[in-house]
């Protein structure tokens, strides 16, 4: 006897997958004590690029955002929503001198946060795209707790970014702070210590990005495609920058100035920017590793 089926409405949908998701990060934190494992512990053999590749990723990146313009543009506005709360709860617990930290720090986590990208540019390559339901596809991946052990290591190191520009701002204009941001700015840009301290946490800062570049330029991608484990993620990331130093100066340049301009108008950039970026990885990704 045929069962009668019905149109379910959003919140029956939205309930519905979030028990799913909910099981399933469950269960994925009973394997993260094994995800820097995985069946294939070999580093896949990486392809050199040139700068017309990234041209290409870029281009690819692109018509990712166009299939899936209106649903990543809806997704990706929660990025600089979380961004301006966070600049307001820095702003209101006499934080200030955090704001540049937080805003920048952004570019350590965006990695995991462009997972779901990740999964959408692989559905539509596959040619089983459906819309912006593909991106919650990765709670239902072998990889998860893979993906979220990686991701708790960008999150120690957002951590330990901030901690570190803390302790620099302590060091030169602390321990008071700043009364608001148009005093901070003057700090900086008219006093020797308030200088010390820009130069100081851009160039730590700058370690913190390239660690992160390293780590994970293609280690999301390759754990959403291969049956492989945290550690050979990384490994296969840390060769890819090896016989690619160029090009991946190059797309770290790309990622930090497209994030820059993104964040110019009160984030609200970052809506079309992220998600650009994060499919223009996916397609990085193949160009390294093909198939």
């Amino acid at each position: 006897m045929a069962t009668q089926q019905h149109i379910r409405n959003p919140i029956e949908w939205g309930w519905d997958s979030l028990k799913q998701t909910g099981r399933t990060v469950g269960a994925a934190g009973h394997t993260i004590d094994g995800a820097w494992e995985g069946h294939d512990r070999t580093v896949p053999t990486v392809r050199r690029i040139g700068v017309a590749d990234l041209r290409d990723v870029i281009r690819r990146g692109f018509e990712d955002f166009g299939a899936y313009r209106t649903d990543v543009v809806f997704l990706c506005l929660l990025y600089p929503i979380i961004g301006l709360v966070l600049a307001r709860m820095a702003w209101g617990y006499g934080m200030i001198p955090l704001l540049f930290p937080l805003v920048s720090g952004f570019a350590l986590i965006a990695p995991f946060f462009a997972v779901g990208l990740y999964e959408m540019s692989r559905r539509r390559e596959a040619g089983a795209s459906s819309g912006w339901a593909d991106a919650f596809g990765v709670a239902s991946t072998p990889a998860l707790g893979s993906i979220m052990a990686l991701g708790l290591v960008l999150l120690a190191l957002f951590a330990m970014w901030l901690g570190a520009a803390h302790f620099i701002w302590l060091l030169t204009l602390g321990p008071e702070p700043s009364v608001s941001l148009q005093a901070l700015m003057n700090d900086v840009l008219t006093t020797q210590a308030g200088r010390t301290m820009a130069i100081v946490g851009i160039a730590v800062g700058f370690v913190f990005a390239l660690a992160v570049l390293v780590l994970t330029v293609v280690s999301f991608p390759l754990l959403l495609d291969r049956d492989v484990g945290v550690g050979t993620a990384i490994s296969t990331s840390v060769e890819v920058v090896r016989k690619n130093p160029g090009p991946m100066a190059f797309w770290g340049l790309i990622i930090a100035g497209s994030l820059l301009l993104g964040a110019i108008p009160l984030l609200l950039g970052l809506a079309i920017v992220f998600p650009v970026l994060g499919h223009a990885t996916w397609h990085l990704y193949r160009k390294v590793l093909p198939r």
